[in-house]
């Protein structure tokens, strides 16, 4: 499986990945997704926001177990993000096969095997990497972003979010919330490739999720006046490149003092010329802390600053609040039940084996959907901590023990 899906949407150059959604390269991934469904002869659905699903048994006999994660990716992005959770996932599945085969006090192979229905998920444009909003599958299926805010995204050609699935062959007009189909979850599983280095740290292949800490994004356009590069006095320019490189020190230092993280990553300048001055410089805060006070703090810290070096120079600046997610606590009692059942292995034969629960600072579709159905996650270790970067890895043998680890979750969970 993982050999088959490494080549989509790899970019020569980088050697990373640019699945965007709704893109020939995402159309790609959504085949492999539907091929490996039907080698194992499970049902494919693509819900009303583009959203596959795989199903083993019917899930409108209601609390579905569920696991999956998301195909897409960031710009140049890594192999693992988000992949590693669905291949991991079909690999689970081939276990749990492989164990009521040899298990003759379960149902014989051939038949529903389990008494709730099982599913695997492919959520749609998770990363927000073409239309700017993270999570839009996920979030229109639990009702956190409506239609109307759906059809204004555009992407960064001017291409809105509906004419970019209609030109994939999906309706637009059908998207929306879908509570029935959340109705009929009992639990979601999602796994996921460490974006850090904690368990690296504590010499753990795998890890549990505890919560997500509240994140958001913040455009910042500075406004000045395009002039000459060569002709105009530097005591004549409105130059907001001035105030937004001020600004990105400035949330370094608000981050630095909360205990939190702040990055510029993503910037667009007009007329964007060598030899011209700006009239434009639109930057994008991305800013996460570990509790929601801490991340206001930050915030309004860095649009101060702002506001300050802008004056200054003569530039006007926007501020406008693009996304926003408050801290996730995953459901306890299924948290819980994972390291339960987790914690049944034995490392030695004699102790139960130790399972690291950890916080996050990365947004997750499990998160969103945590408001509607419980929610867990588990964290495959990455030796390096590096993410949204082709260098992203997690070794076999870690990958292998997610697998196994998803496995046993999955078997606890269906059989209870």
């Amino acid at each position: 499986m993982w050999r088959e899906l490494l080549p989509l949407g790899r970019h020569s150059g980088s050697g990373g990945y640019r699945r965007y959604a709704w893109t020939g390269a995402d159309t790609e991934c959504r085949a492999w997704f539907a091929a490996q469904a039907e080698r194992r002869g499970l049902r494919l659905d693509v819900d009303r926001n583009g959203n596959q699903w795989a199903w083993l048994g019917d899930p409108a006999d209601g609390d579905a177990v569920v696991t999956g994660s998301h195909l897409d990716s960031v710009p140049d992005g890594g192999a693992f993000d988000g992949p590693l959770g669905v291949v991991c996932a079909f690999a689970a599945l081939d276990e749990l096969r492989r164990r009521e085969g040899r298990d003759g006090t379960r149902r014989p192979r051939g038949r529903d095997p389990f008494p709730r229905p099982l599913g695997i998920v492919n959520f749609g444009d998770e990363e927000g990497a073409r239309f700017g909003l993270a999570c839009v599958g996920s979030r229109l299926t639990a009702g956190q972003l409506t239609r109307d805010r759906a059809h204004r995204l555009t992407d960064g050609d001017g291409i809105t979010l509906p004419r970019a699935m209609e030109a994939a062959g999906h309706d637009p007009d059908a998207i929306g919330a879908d509570p029935e189909r959340l109705a009929r979850i009992g639990a979601f599983v999602e796994l996921h490739v460490e974006q850090g280095r904690a368990l690296d740290l504590s010499g753990d292949r795998v890890g549990i999720a505890s919560a997500i800490w509240p994140h958001g994004r913040w455009r910042f356009d500075f406004r000045g006046e395009a002039n000459h590069a060569g002709t105009t006095r530097l005591a004549d320019r409105r130059d907001p490149m001035l105030p937004y490189a001020e600004t990105v020190l400035a949330a370094r230092r608000e981050a630095e003092l909360a205990g939190a993280v702040a990055t510029f990553g993503k910037i667009a300048v007009e007329p964007n010329g060598v030899n011209a001055i700006p009239s434009l410089v639109r930057g994008w805060l991305d800013s996460r802390a570990a509790d929601q006070t801490s991340l206001d703090t930050v915030v309004a810290g860095v649009e101060k600053a702002a506001r300050v070096h802008a004056a200054a120079h003569g530039v006007d600046l926007d501020v406008v609040r693009e996304s926003r997610t408050p801290v996730v606590d995953f459901d306890h009692a299924l948290r819980d039940e994972l390291a339960r059942i987790l914690g049944r292995k034995r490392d030695d034969g004699q102790a139960p084996a130790r399972i690291p629960v950890l916080g996050t600072g990365a947004g997750h579709d499990a998160g969103i959907l945590s408001s509607s159905i419980p929610t867990a996650m588990l964290f495959v270790r990455n030796p390096t901590g590096v993410s949204h970067s082709p260098a992203e890895y997690a070794a076999e043998d870690d990958c292998l023990a997610g697998a196994t680890a998803l496995a046993d979750v999955l078997e606890g969970l269906v059989h209870g």
